[in-house]
């Protein structure tokens, strides 16, 4: 997975100087890291990693007694959790606040429909999905839950790959649509720092910038670092057996610590030498790679049978989701299952929620928060129900057809079986020699892309265009490898998913915060809006009582003169300057003299032109700016209406961005009552803020 650069968001108030104390700028250049965060979760990582390394037996029993332990006592807490949180984002994008943009009002996507699904779509791929896609249907068909159907029958083949879909499914999906949302909207539309942080301003204010602030992006960078490690552990053991398939290497310690190596050289050499561009190329050819290799086993394999299990899996994973999604088996002892599958799954989509939360914001400014749920929930999840579908499909009709040897292989926590899976197909050495490839191209771009998203939540940046140092990058990349060494160390994957239980639980609860901070930001939006609605009466009132008879006479013809009148910057400007400002101004000058605290400022040199007014006592403050903007002349039939490609336009903008009409030509008049008519929205936004009281 690879991160896609955005533009920086524009917001009329933007963020201030870092508080004291919340970042320093190292010798080695870069942003200013959070110290704090920084130097918490460094240590928790290498504590753990040491531990691993110099007492394997001890870590692996105590990881081995607090995953028991947090199984038996929150377990059910993981499950309610994936489904609040799966319900909450749906019902955002079905609520009114579905038209909210992750942006100002006037952001628009960078990114068309189709390179946005494409970057979606492949943000669903790694090499722990092609390492499940035969584990666990081959699994879940042999050996299924207590309470569920008999092993190896016809109702246990259709269940097991369900069980998959449902692991890999809309329910993580969920998980990371929740993050990136909330970076998204309070980054981009309310110009908050790129951290977890701000997700929770409405809900600790300005403690966000203290230890509780500090405490939750440490959470963060544990989560994330344990996903990540995860995901490298399963992918080294994974393309160890891979190399043992192909070259005769031998599977063991030293092997998988090479990898582990490669790993940290190649997100070093990526940070150092700006080669992120050739990573996500070869990311995205990746994707294509994966496709054909799919494509591959569909056509050459038993292509009916893959196709109508792939239709006869959706139809019974929309039939079993209700229960799935709350299933604790409270009445049989499935717990050592739920900690190796639905408990892992879910802390591990957890863990990596900020990870391909800060993904989906980057590719996702100026979409509504209904284009960006129906998006991440649909689009990459079409993926996971092709691959897994075909690939787990294949093995359960392998091991029904008597393969015993394949059915022992393809339960073997090395991913043993994917590789035997392929050798049945045409070409078996060159499929396998592709999808070895194909999964170290992931494993790569999963290191590399892992450690900069850590890098990232550890330092203070700016905006979502900006990347942390690289050295930054390098010792988060060196502690993700040794880390991932010292699980496999420990106990190998089984390992790496009892830390990574116990280590999403503490972010677990941060997802909570998050889901209450996005409402309550989001219910301001709605105030808002009512508050627009409800002034709306007036105004119209106050347009036909005051207008007279003679300007009515000429008002239309003096309008359409302005709507065909193009004008250039310089005209802009000038008309800014010699009318709009002396309005503004005159409208602060009265707002004082009412004992209202306003400023009229006009934009400094090297700055758009611009003019704004501000009324910075109240909260949030009321913000009418005027500024000039560059569009395209509009055409009809073809032809320009004037000789120009482009004109400038006063377009106004408000806290919450541009309003998209331009007052180019407006009299000092009317400027004076379009600002009054915004100054009053704002009153009854207020008022509508204020909590009533009864007599």
């Amino acid at each position: 997975m690879s991160a896609a650069t955005d533009s920086p968001p524009t917001d009329v108030s933007p963020e201030g100087p870092p508080p004291v104390g919340s970042g320093t700028t190292g010798v080695l250049g870069g942003p200013p890291v959070r110290m704090p965060v920084f130097a918490a979760s460094l240590v928790g990582v290498l504590v753990v990693a040491l531990w691993g390394l110099l007492a394997p037996s001890s870590a692996e029993s105590a990881l081995g007694a607090v995953t028991t332990w947090a199984t038996e006592w929150f377990g059910w807490f993981y499950v309610l959790l994936a489904t609040a949180v799966l319900g909450f984002v749906v019902w955002l994008g079905l609520s009114r606040y579905g038209d909210v943009r992750l942006g100002p009002d006037h952001s628009r996507p960078e990114f068309s429909i189709f390179a946005w699904a494409s970057m979606l779509f492949a943000a669903g791929i790694g090499t722990d999905v092609m390492f499940y896609s035969v584990v666990e249907p081959a699994t879940q068909y042999v050996a299924p839950p207590e309470g569920g159907p008999a092993p190896e029958s016809i109702e246990a083949a259709r269940d097991a790959t369900v069980w998959t879909l449902f692991h890999y499914g809309v329910t993580g999906w969920g998980m990371y649509a929740l993050m990136g949302l909330a970076l998204g909207y309070f980054c981009y539309r309310k110009g908050l720092p790129l951290a977890v942080r701000s997700a929770l301003a409405p809900v600790l204010g300005r403690r966000i910038d203290g230890p509780l602030g500090h405490a939750v992006d440490t959470a963060a960078v544990l989560g994330t670092i344990f996903g990540v490690a995860t995901s490298l552990g399963i992918g080294v053991v994974f393309l160890n057996v891979g190399l043992n398939v192909l070259f005769g290497v031998g599977v063991g310690t030293g092997a998988q610590i090479a990898l582990a190596a490669l790993a940290v050289v190649m997100a070093a050499v990526s940070a150092t030498t700006g080669v992120d561009r050739g990573i996500r190329f070869l990311s995205q050819l990746n994707v294509l790679l994966a496709l054909g290799l799919a494509a591959w086993v569909l056509v050459t394999g038993n292509t009916a049978l893959l196709l109508n299990g792939a239709v006869a899996n959706v139809g019974d994973f929309l039939r079993t989701f209700p229960a799935k999604t709350m299933e604790t088996f409270p009445f049989v002892d499935n717990a050592t299952w739920m900690s190796t599958w639905t408990l892992f799954f879910w802390a591990w989509w957890v863990a990596w929620a900020s990870f391909v939360g800060l993904f989906l914001a980057r590719i996702s400014r100026g979409r509504t928060i209904r284009q960006f749920v129906l998006g991440t929930l649909v689009i990459p999840f079409a993926y996971i129900v092709m691959w897994i579908s075909i690939f787990g499909n294949a093995a359960i009709e392998r091991i029904r057809g008597g393969d015993t040897g394949f059915a022992e292989a393809a339960q073997d926590f090395t991913g043993i079986g994917f590789y035997d899976l392929l050798s049945q197909y045409p070409a078996g050495k060159v499929v396998i020699g592709l999808a070895f490839f194909v999964g170290l191209l992931f494993y790569v771009t999963s290191a590399d892309s892992g450690a900069l998203v850590m890098a990232n939540l550890t330092s203070r940046l700016g905006d979502l265009t900006e990347d942390a140092a690289g050295w930054l990058r390098i010792t988060w990349a060196a502690a993700t490898g040794l880390l991932t060494i010292a699980m496999l160390l420990v106990g190998g994957i089984t390992a790496l998913q009892y830390a990574t239980i116990i280590f999403g639980l503490p972010f677990a609860a941060v997802l909570v915060l998050v889901m209450v901070g996005l409402v309550r930001a989001l219910r301001v939006e709605g105030r808002r809006a009512d508050s627009r609605a409800q002034s709306m009466y007036g105004l119209l009132s106050a347009r036909a009582a005051t207008a007279r008879r003679e300007d009515r006479a000429t008002s239309w013809r003096a309008r359409l003169a302005r709507a065909t009148n193009f004008v250039d910057r310089d005209d802009a400007v000038g008309h800014l300057h010699t009318t709009v400002a002396p309005a503004l101004a005159e409208v602060a000058e009265e707002l004082c003299r009412h004992e209202v605290e306003a400023t009229c400022e006009v934009g400094a040199d090297g700055e758009a032109p611009s003019v704004t007014l501000r009324t910075p006592a109240a909260e949030p403050p009321f913000v009418y700016r005027v500024e000039v903007e560059i569009a395209p002349v509009p055409t009809y039939g073809g032809r320009m209406i004037q000789s120009r490609d482009t004109y400038a336009r006063l377009e106004v903008h408000l806290a919450d961005g541009g309003q998209g009409y331009d007052v180019m030509g407006w009299s000092a008049a009317q400027v004076i009552h379009d600002c009054l008519d915004h100054y009053e929205r704002h009153l009854e936004f207020l008022r509508m803020a204020e909590p009533t009281t009864s007599g």
